[in-house]
């Protein structure tokens, strides 16, 4: 790890046990390793980000934690070793991936899609999955009013609510977001944030990659700044949004609206 830095702040030297630890994570294409040895933890009720630029790995990141893409290190999640989890089984226990694309079901409605998000509690027999669809329109007013309406006729920032509401279907522990704000108005990446900050409230604990670090750091406890693979800063966020290097490379641009 390079140049890593470390806020004075005493956080970390009493902090609860992980909900999610990576140790030493690689990760290769081929010859190329887009992870290197990256650790992070994400603590229960907390928001953590990871910043950095395109091509850093941030979302091969998600992929190896999630169980999608094969890695070297070790994962830890609810105190057990992930490598002997599939990735139904991290999703089950309550580790839940809303990715980049959003990847909705476009000519299903919207009530349909969010269905689907609760198919493996429904499997299961659980019968608390429609309750759970009632929480998620009364956080998503708008995908209520829509929820007959196919999810490929939604707005940009209607489709990545369906894909938050549809992720919260599944009653996550730990919900990672894969650049949430990306191809979305200012108005909108500010109500995104505005129910992130809502989901940490209600007990979710969130792993968030962003590019518009401003935000992340905004709403985020914790973060980490990746850059071509590796973890070259970490710190409480509100360290992290004074210190020089981050504002240079990272805080000009992105600016929530007051």
């Amino acid at each position: 790890m390079s140049e890593m830095e470390r806020n004075a702040t005493g956080q970390g030297e009493q902090r609860a046990t992980p909900l999610l630890e990576v140790k030493g994570l690689h990760v290769r294409y081929g010859k190329v390793e887009a992870v290197q040895g990256v650790s992070l933890k994400v603590d229960p009720g907390t928001i953590v980000s990871v910043i950095g630029p395109n091509g850093a790995g941030k979302t091969t990141l998600l992929g190896a934690i999630i169980g999608l893409l094969p890695a070297h290190g070790d994962i830890t999640y609810a105190g057990k070793a992930a490598a002997a989890l599939s990735v139904e089984q991290r999703v089950a226990g309550g580790l839940i991936l809303v990715p980049e694309r959003r990847e909705l079901f476009a000519a299903m409605s919207v009530a349909d899609n969010l269905e689907l998000g609760a198919f493996a509690r429904a499997r299961s027999g659980e019968r608390g999955w429609r309750a759970t669809q009632d929480e998620v329109y009364e956080r998503f007013p708008r995908l209520k009013e829509r929820r007959g309406q196919l999810a490929g006729t939604l707005s940009g920032g209607e489709r990545q609510m369906l894909a938050m509401g549809r992720a919260l279907m599944g009653k996550p522990r730990l919900l990672m977001l894969d650049e949430p704000s990306l191809g979305l108005a200012p108005l909108i990446v500010r109500e995104i944030f505005s129910i992130i900050a809502a989901l940490r409230a209600s007990g979710v604990a969130i792993l968030l990659i962003e590019q518009n670090a401003r935000a992340a750091l905004q709403v985020s406890d914790y973060g980490y700044v990746l850059e071509t693979g590796e973890l070259v800063l970490e710190g409480d966020s509100a360290g992290l949004a004074v210190n020089p290097r981050v504002i240079a490379s990272y805080l000009g641009r992105g600016v929530i609206p007051a």
